[in-house]
């Protein structure tokens, strides 16, 4: 059995009991180093443990599979939810490749993603339509990218951001809300979150055109409201349109 397995954005309180469980009856556990950092200690007790650094996500996939092939309970696990912007469909693809879908049983436990943590502690910026885009061009040419910043931006989504800063991209950011800014107005909300319930947890809303990139980093996830996105008591709010049927 191969699971891929979501610990959630790293508090203790957001791992699901279905993860806890999937991690106590694994015999292997892989993942990147700072990801297995998030597992409690006594979880991995007796465990094989496979870890890798950065970019070095093919290879620890290969070793999970091949574990799981050799029937020993194998679990991936990955911070956020793995279906998203993690492992679960890297799994998938070298499970395909390599010809064992069938002979390898698997399955992808569910977490709380970071955009979900970053709007929780925001308020409520994602109560209408959403789209969620990475600035990483590592896999995704920077080109399509700026397609899907203007379709998303045209469209009038609130619009989450992943991976948004590196040092080797570090003018991505800028141009991204550049983008952005050419559909909505300077003074629309963008709520900044860096380590959502970890240690060193930043969080703060400010305008589009206030946006300071210099302090943004890997760890941070951007949301960017639309054009009824508003600020109420300190929190964002993107109203769903109940106002609009309603007598409140």
């Amino acid at each position: 059995m191969l699971k891929a397995v979501s610990l959630g954005p790293g508090d203790p309180g957001l791992l699901t009991p279905a993860a806890l469980q999937a991690i106590a009856d694994a015999e292997v556990v892989a993942g990147y180093k700072a990801y297995i950092e998030l597992i409690p200690a006594e979880l991995l007790k007796g465990k094989q443990v496979v870890s890798t650094g950065m970019m070095g996500e093919v290879d620890r996939a290969r070793q999970a599979v091949e574990t799981a092939r050799q029937g020993k309970a194998t679990v991936m696990v990955c911070s956020g939810d793995a279906g998203i912007y993690a492992m679960a469909g890297l799994l998938l693809e070298i499970l395909e490749a390599e010809g064992l879908l069938d002979a390898v049983p698997f399955e992808v436990i569910p977490g709380v993603p970071a955009f979900n943590a970053a709007a929780a502690l925001l308020g409520a910026p994602l109560m209408h339509d959403f789209a969620s885009i990475s600035l990483s061009d590592l896999l995704t040419p920077w080109e399509r990218i700026e397609q899907r910043l203007r379709a998303a931006a045209s469209a009038d989504f609130v619009i989450a951001i992943y991976n948004p800063r590196s040092r080797k991209r570090s003018d991505h950011l800028r141009r991204a809300l550049d983008i952005i800014g050419e559909f909505r107005r300077p003074s629309t909300p963008v709520g900044v979150v860096g380590r959502a319930y970890r240690p060193g947890q930043t969080v703060e809303a400010v305008p589009l055109r206030g946006v300071d990139v210099g302090k943004v980093d890997m760890q941070t996830v951007l949301i960017v409201g639309n054009s009824a996105t508003r600020m109420v008591g300190g929190r964002m709010l993107t109203p769903r349109g109940y106002h609009c049927k309603y007598d409140l």
